[in-house]
C-alpha cells in the first residue's frame, strides 16, 4: 500500500542548489496611469467605506449616559 521513496543522494541536492539559469525573464510591464488612478480610488473607496462604516456606527453602539424613562402603554391609563 505505501510506496518506499528513493534516497536521493545528498550530491544531488546540492548540484541542484547551484544550478542557475542563464535565462533572464523578461521585465515587467510598468501600469499605465488608468490603472494606477483606478488602484487608488478603489483604495479610496475603501478607506471611505470603512470610515463612514465607522461614523454611522458609533451612536448606535455608544451608551445614553441619560435616565431611561419608565414605559408604560396608554390603555393602562385610563383603567
Amino acid at each position: 500500500m505505501f510506496r518506499r521513496r528513493e534516497p536521493v543522494p545528498f550530491a544531488f541536492i546540492a548540484e541542484a542548489d547551484k544550478f542557475r539559469s542563464n535565462v533572464t525573464p523578461p521585465p515587467r510591464e510598468r501600469a499605465s496611469a488608468g490603472q494606477i488612478a483606478g488602484r487608488w480610488l478603489i483604495g479610496l473607496t475603501v478607506v471611505a467605506g470603512l470610515i463612514g462604516s465607522l461614523v454611522l456606527g458609533m451612536p448606535a453602539l455608544s451608551q445614553d449616559q441619560s435616565p431611561a424613562k419608565t414605559q408604560h402603554s396608554e390603555a393602562s391609563d385610563g383603567r
